[in-house]
């Protein structure tokens, strides 16, 4: 083991502490820079690693999405964080959603149990002069460390908002006009509630509800007014200025949640999704915002079933940063000035806690090779982790701006087989079909 060159890993969000996992694994000795919980972000409660800030659904758990491509490619490569999401795992559907708490202190726990892995704690503000490095600061990579960045890359900022939603008290919930059920029933078993709780609108009562979310306090930007927000975390208020019926086809679509009593319709619906394993806490799906406190309270206990509704946890706004990592970094995220630096998670310019993840996996896998003396090597670019490798170093600088994994980073699939045109969901499935089998021959070349 003298031979192996110590890793310092700064940052022990999803991306640090994949790649602590993944080198830990490999027999590399791991020194983990978090500076939570002595230094704290606007954000963050926990001083835990892989803190989950904003929702708690790592989104679509299935072949017919990328996302569920990038899970299922992850578990293949013995990801903690998947490993720690499914056995974290409660009800939303199609989707994976996980109790927050449980999967932090989860990741916490198995990184903690690693005699490879030396926690320390403490804000960093110089980047190491030697040795291997891989910054996975995240999106609240503190002022002192991004000046650090700065020096090194010598590209100035690039920045976005990301807005998180409330979570409230489920027993505060109205259930006399609240009801349960997915959208048109999917993944619900004959005579089983749906995992989402909705709220029903009528045509007057949601066109009420937009007029004061459009007129509601918003939280100042002060000296950020020019920093555009992520679309994925699009705050609902700023959906409802772009016009008043934005909401109803997005968050709020009514569409496949008639009322499983009744069969009434719905003019809109607004759904909560469950926050912990128990089910106590409930988030409101799709709801970011940057409202104040105060008018949080007021405007969103107008929605029919949250007259009394208590917060846990109101909605707020962080910053987000990532560099222009097609200048700086190569296909297998090391800067190509100081290539015994490299970067992972969102600072590089994945969005989403799977992608921020996935490349922090990539990054312990390609440091573990650089460790032991060896060139690392990207998986192919029809796999999702190749296609996210491409984005983030082969994108046209003018055109980089954060992205989750989607179909459109990978080849396309096939279209018929002979006079028989595939549907939307086949052409996915080979895609996804394509690409774990090229993820298998990358980590199994020999067989």
């Amino acid at each position: 083991m003298s031979n192996i060159q110590t890793v310092t890993i700064i940052g022990a969000g999803l991306a640090g502490s994949e790649a602590a996992w993944q080198l830990a694994k490999r027999g590399v000795p791991v020194r983990l820079h978090e500076m939570r919980p002595v230094k704290m972000t606007p954000a963050h409660n926990t001083g835990n690693c892989a803190e989950l800030v904003c929702s708690n659904t790592f989104r679509a758990d299935h072949l017919e999405n990328a996302v569920g491509l990038l899970h299922e490619e992850m578990r293949r490569m013995d990801s903690l964080i998947m490993d720690c999401g499914d056995k974290a795992r409660i009800p939303a559907g199609t989707a994976l959603a996980v109790d927050r708490e449980q999967f932090s202190e989860m990741v916490t726990a198995a990184l903690r149990a690693e005699p490879l892995i030396e926690f320390i704690e403490g804000e960093v503000t110089e980047i190491p002069a030697d040795g291997l490095v891989l910054i996975a600061s995240g999106p609240l990579t503190s002022d002192g460390l991004y000046d650090e960045i700065q020096k090194l890359t010598g590209i100035d900022r690039l920045c976005f908002f990301d807005a998180i939603a409330p979570v409230l008290d489920a027993e505060s919930i109205n259930m006399d006009i609240c009801y349960w059920k997915n959208r048109y029933d999917k993944n619900v078993e004959e005579g089983e509630a749906g995992d989402y709780l909705n709220c029903p609108m009528n045509a007057e009562q949601y066109k009420a509800f937009i007029a004061e979310l459009v007129s509601a306090e918003k939280v100042a930007f002060k000296d950020f007014e020019d920093i555009p927000f992520f679309e994925g975390c699009m705050p609902i208020e700023e959906m409802a200025e772009r016009g008043e019926d934005t909401p109803r086809f997005g968050p709020m679509k009514p569409v496949g949640l008639d009322h499983p009593e009744t069969g009434e319709k719905a003019y809109a619906v607004v759904q909560l999704r469950r926050d912990n394993r128990m089910g106590s806490l409930l988030n409101m799906v799709g709801f970011q915002t940057k409202m104040t406190y105060g008018e949080q309270k007021r405007v969103f206990t107008m929605i029919p079933g949250l007259e009394n509704a208590e917060f846990f946890r109101l909605g707020s706004l962080h910053r987000n940063t990532f560099i222009k990592s097609p200048d700086l970094l190569d296909g297998t995220l090391r800067l190509k000035s100081d290539p015994r630096v490299l970067f992972a998670g969102q600072i590089t310019g994945v969005e989403g806690y799977v992608e921020s993840a996935s490349m922090g996996l990539m990054a312990g896998r390609f440091l573990a090779a650089l460790a032991q003396g060896e060139e690392p090597e990207a998986p192919p670019e029809n796999t999702a982790h190749g296609a996210l490798l491409a984005h983030i170093s082969q994108t046209r600088t003018a055109d980089f701006q954060p992205m989750n994994i989607n179909f459109g980073l990978l080849p396309p699939g096939k279209k018929r087989e002979g006079k028989r045109r595939f549907s939307r969901a086949e052409r996915r499935r080979s895609v996804s079909d394509i690409a774990l089998l090229a993820l298998d021959e990358w980590l199994n070349p020999s067989s």
